[in-house]
């Protein structure tokens, strides 16, 4: 069993849970809003050397946020973590055979061998598992079990029911690149992540990437797995006991074009948007019940309708029942008209919405760094600085 996992969920004191989106090569505006979490807190608390790890008592992510998740947990700082996308970011996207491209665009195997190097580097092992002792965190990652048409939330956390080392099947085993690489698998863009579990009796199971579940944002999931009796973490709830921090990966609306009429309404047009409309509104969904349940300190506006619903105390809320978290949301509005609030008005909105698009990896990265400069503020954390 991993002793400082374990010592993390049966702690004292107020407990930081930090939630990444899906989104591709997109994550690198995560990593940057993130590297202005770390080196604010470096401040405050001055320690030079801190990093997520110390802070977060969980890390949980979907697709590219399950690599910075699995980062995050194995120490890396976010300097570390920036560089591995910058130095790898071209080669996880890796283009197929032309034949290959009837099934998916990118070769998996450039990914999976960056991620395993990363890892066994970081962790000091080779071939780390998930239930690694040099983990320093609980860490969750969100994918789908194809075989069983499921979303699977894999996690590190000693007391869930796969995770018994007494299992033939325990989860604990597998290997932590290949569970991201699995969560990073999605459909059309990266082949299928095959993980065989038992070591006796062993079965296969095909896996795609989390953001193809409801769980592409997976704050409430991380909420859920630290409150809910099954899991057995029992973490307190309340607004000055649990804070989460949710990252995204970058918003804009896929509006309908003036040219498009009702027949150009067709099956690849549905085919083509109907994945990213679920996604997009499901995570929208789940930080609204965020919102909705906690103590809102910052978030942009959901839509006109709702707002932002921040709530500045409990005393001031938005909804009818008790509060029962601290809730942070960053997410760069990247249309045009966001892009230009950020004052970045040359950034073409186009080429920072896709989640293949290396080829603009510096504007990527400078949406990441702009919005964390005006949005990310130290205040937001009060209650929670060690």
């Amino acid at each position: 069993m991993n002793k400082k996992v374990e010592e993390r969920i049966q702690s004292s004191g107020p407990k930081k849970i930090l939630a990444c989106d899906g989104g591709g090569i997109l994550g690198l505006m995560s990593v940057e809003i993130l590297a202005k979490i770390e080196a604010d807190l470096r401040i405050v608390n001055n320690k030079p050397d801190l990093v997520l790890a110390d802070y977060f008592d969980f890390v949980c992510g979907t697709s590219t946020g399950a690599i910075i998740a699995a980062c995050i947990s194995s120490g890396m700082s976010m300097d570390t973590i920036r560089q591995f996308y910058l130095d790898s970011g071209k080669q996880m996207f890796d283009k197929a055979s032309v034949l290959k491209r009837l099934k998916y665009n990118y070769n998996d195997e450039p990914l999976a061998k960056l991620l395993r190097e990363a890892f066994d580097k970081q962790l000091n092992e080779k071939d780390a598992t998930l239930g690694s002792a040099n983990l320093k965190t609980l860490l969750m990652m969100v994918m789908r079990n194809h075989s069983t048409d499921s979303p699977w939330p894999v996690s590190n956390n000693p007391y869930a029911k796969y995770n018994d080392r007494s299992r033939d099947d325990c989860n604990l085993d597998l290997p932590l690149w290949q569970l991201v690489r699995a969560s990073t698998a999605a459909p059309t863009y990266f082949p299928p992540e095959v993980v065989t579990l038992g070591k006796n009796k062993k079965y296969d199971f095909i896996f795609v990437d989390g953001g193809v579940t409801t769980y592409n944002n997976p704050a409430y999931l991380a909420f859920q797995m630290v409150t809910a009796k099954p899991y057995a973490v029992n973490w307190k709830t309340g607004t000055d006991q649990l804070l989460i921090v949710s990252v995204g990966t970058g918003s804009a609306a896929n509006v309908l074009s003036n040219r498009d009429g009702v027949d150009d309404l067709n099956l690849l047009h549905f085919a083509k948007n109907v994945p990213s409309a679920l996604m997009n509104a499901a995570s929208a969904g789940w930080d609204m019940t965020c919102r909705t349940l906690g103590v809102c300190r910052h978030g942009s506006a959901i839509d006109r309708e709702i707002g932002n619903m921040v709530s500045p105390s409990p005393n001031d809320p938005n909804w009818t029942g008790p509060k029962l978290f601290t809730y942070l949301r960053y997410d760069p509005n990247v249309t045009s008209e966001g892009l230009k609030v950020l004052d970045l008005p040359d950034i073409d909105p186009a080429k920072v919405q896709v989640l293949d698009s290396v080829d603009h990896i510096p504007d990527i990265r400078r949406v990441g760094i702009a919005f964390a400069a005006q949005h990310v503020k130290i205040d937001h954390f009060r209650g929670f600085i060690f």
